[in-house]
């Protein structure tokens, strides 16, 4: 065996010997008490204060005979923890063998002499009546939750955990609601269940309750809204349910549309880690189960009127957002969908995976630096595109912000060539993929992104007359899961055994997951093409709550059946370049509009003329070029008159910090000289005539 785990195994063979000395020491509390009440309810409690000799002598025999009886009866060879109707048993032969040795023994040295019989008898059931209820009582939650803190180990708050709704009320589901309530650390919160069988319905199970039948599904979800009790996660406990192909694939299909992850419990004969037997594993776990809100759902019908039969291009469609955006595409029989992306493993990636998804979809791959003019005005020349997502972007904010000029060419010069490439064939609609960091911006990522969305919508206006190419933008925060984001990290660093790395406690960031962001983001195109209004609005996905960060790490270690802080520890190491504490959707300058399209809002900034764009845009190109940072600063502030490169605030930080310590130094000195004495030399003595005794 190796170290670790034999580390384990004392560690869980000290925690369960400290456990046994607590339930013996109160059950030999309860023995006192037991015999007591008994000798108590047959004498009278006048003659029991009247006469105590009796029963002072009766509890120094039986006190002791109950502490050698308990432990020879087997009755701490079970768990309290688990305790069953086979501990009652254990508990009635315990009681019955200390009142065996009790009576005979105060009979050998009192003759019984003034101790009533009736007491032995009484004993009996008073004792298994408590000593069995203080093991119930260890099985209610919120009494064992105290006792756990007391022991170390305390438990998630119900409200911490993530709602979900159990498919099946059988024997299956009874063994998982058991297991949830014997982990302390258990993720999940059931809401209800459903099943078929008529022996079950309107009934609960360990105080969860079947809510109907599973065709009665949709109608459960609005009345679990209604009460804020809505599940974010559907799970199977019964596997016959599971195996049933149609009812099954319907529920999934029904429980994705309404924005639900779906999971099942494994049989509970397969083999396990025997040091975690009593958590509960799911498969598989989902990263939707990292938000606190259920997903929002996509309107199918008119997604499929804006992409059926149309040539699609998305650039960078081998990225997180883009290859998402491409599968999504492609649900809704596009005319062709033109891949573009200027990673080759990436778009080799994404082309592939479409090869064996949707063989019956045409496609196209380009390798494809968007910076380059002539190459995108190839491709849109070719293929004469009706929709463009442009999906392209550098997003990684402190790498940006160590490379500023990359990122302008990508975010800025690049958006601009598919911009103006789309203008020139008449696209139909224009999408930019904009992010929160561009609302009031302190990092080059999020400024760069900014211009952007300034510049489709100074497009947009322009084009209201013409009515010929809508540019849309559309806002979101963080995915979860996309490449080089948080989750993918934190998940390497769970598998590596911690620590999580989190750069502030209070940070907080908006989440949702990529399919949702692209759902949503398909949803409001639609709608803009097809109401053609909205002129110049950005589009705004609802994303719910801010969520800080810390708590995001916290959700993962329980998810994964540990204890933060414990088994994996969060460490906190500062803020990075062009990082904020927070994030916004909305900038103050923005007025907020709502639209007929759920999930998603509408932001109206304020725009610029699309000459001072376009010249300022022309004079970053080639000071992106040329290298010259700071002038290229200089000229992005000219566009957003508050933006505060992160690079200048921290040069002027350092400056003010040098200022300072030395204008401390120089106070210093100068209380030094201050404070400093000429040195006065004693006079003689003996002498009277000072300049004669000088001399």
């Amino acid at each position: 065996m190796t170290a670790p785990i034999a580390s384990s195994w004392s560690a869980l063979g000290r925690k369960v010997r400290f456990e046994k000395y607590i339930l013996f020491c109160v059950d030999l509390l309860l023995a006192a008490a037991g015999f007591c009440l008994a000798f108590v309810l047959r004498t009278g409690p006048d003659a029991a204060i009247a006469e105590p000799d009796t029963l002072l002598t009766g509890l120094a025999f039986f006190v002791p005979i109950c502490a050698v009886a308990f432990p020879v009866s087997g009755l701490y060879n079970r768990h309290w923890r688990y305790a069953s109707l086979h501990d009652l048993m254990a508990i009635s032969r315990a009681v019955l063998t200390a009142l065996a040795i009790f009576v005979p023994t105060l009979f050998l040295f009192t003759r019984l002499e003034d101790f009533p019989r009736s007491v032995a008898i009484m004993q009996v059931f008073i004792l298994i009546l408590f000593l069995g209820g203080v093991r119930l009582i260890f099985r209610i939650d919120e009494f064992r939750s105290v006792v756990f803190s007391f022991l170390g180990t305390p438990e998630v708050r119900k409200r911490d955990r993530i709602p979900v709704l159990l498919v099946g009320a059988g024997s299956s589901g009874d063994h998982y609601l058991r297991a949830l309530g014997r982990d302390p650390n258990a993720a999940y919160h059931p809401v209800g269940f459903l099943d078929d069988d008529p022996a079950v319905e309107n009934h609960s199970l360990r105080g969860v309750r079947v809510l109907g039948k599973i065709a009665d599904f949709e109608s459960v979800l609005v009345k679990l809204k209604k009460r804020g009790r809505m599940p974010q996660r559907v799970i199977f406990t019964n596997s016959e349910m599971r195996e049933n192909i149609e009812t099954s694939q319907w529920l999934v299909d029904t429980a994705t549309r309404h924005g639900l992850a779906v999971s099942s419990v494994p049989s509970p004969t397969e083999l396990r880690d025997p040091m975690h037997e009593s958590q509960v594993e799911l498969r598989p776990i989902q990263i939707t189960d990292l938000l606190e809100r259920p997903q929002n759902r996509l309107d199918r019908d008119k997604v499929a009127g804006f992409i059926a039969g149309r040539r699609v291009v998305v650039t960078g469609a081998g990225g997180s957002i883009g290859s998402e955006l491409v599968q999504q595409v492609a649900e809704f029989s596009p005319a062709e969908i033109v891949l573009i992306d200027n990673c080759e493993f990436n778009l080799y990636a994404i082309d592939r995976e479409m090869g064996e998804r949707f063989p019956d979809v045409t496609r196209f791959a380009y390798l494809c630096d968007i910076r380059v003019p002539y190459r995108v005005d190839e491709i849109f020349d070719r293929h004469s595109p009706d929709l463009v997502f442009n999906a392209a972007a550098l997003k990684h904010v402190p790498m940006v912000e160590l490379n500023p000029c990359e990122g302008l060419m990508t975010n800025v010069i690049g958006t601009c060539n598919v911009a103006e490439a789309a203008q020139r064939c008449n696209v139909g609609a224009f999408v930019q993929i904009s992010t929160d960091k561009a609302v009031d911006s302190t990092s080059v990522m999020g400024a760069t992104k900014r211009i952007a969305e300034l510049y489709c919508q100074a497009l947009d206006l322009e084009e209201k007359n013409n009515c010929r190419t809508r540019f849309m933008t559309v806002r979101f925060g963080n995915v979860l899961g996309s490449s080089g984001s948080l989750i993918p990290l934190f998940q390497r660093q769970l598998a590596k055994g911690g620590p999580l790395t989190v750069t502030d406690p209070n940070m907080t960031r908006f989440f949702m997951t990529i399919r949702e962001a692209v759902e949503l983001t398909l949803q409001s195109s639609a709608h803009g093409v097809a109401d053609n209004s909205g002129q110049g609005q950005i589009f705004v996905l609802d994303m719910g709550e801010p969520v800080k960060i810390i708590d995001i790490a916290t959700r993962m270690i329980r998810l994964a059946g540990l204890t933060p802080g414990k088994d994996v520890d969060i460490e906190i190491i500062g803020c990075r370049p062009g990082e904020k504490l927070y994030e916004e959707l909305f900038d103050n300058s923005e007025e907020r509009i709502d639209i007929s399209v759920p999930g998603v809002f509408g932001a109206l900034p304020t725009s610029l003329p699309l000459p001072f764009l376009r010249e300022r845009i022309t004079q970053m190109r080639y000071l992106a070029r040329t290298g010259n940072v700071m002038e290229l600063y200089n000229v992005m502030r000219e566009i957003m008159p508050r933006y505060e490169p992160d690079a200048i605030r921290r040069k002027a930080e350092s400056a003010t910090r040098a200022a300072k310590q030395a204008e401390r130094k120089q106070r210093s000195i100068a209380r030094g000289l201050g404070q400093a004495k000429p040195k006065v030399h004693p006079l003689p003595t003996g002498s009277g005539n000072i300049n004669a005794s000088a001399s």
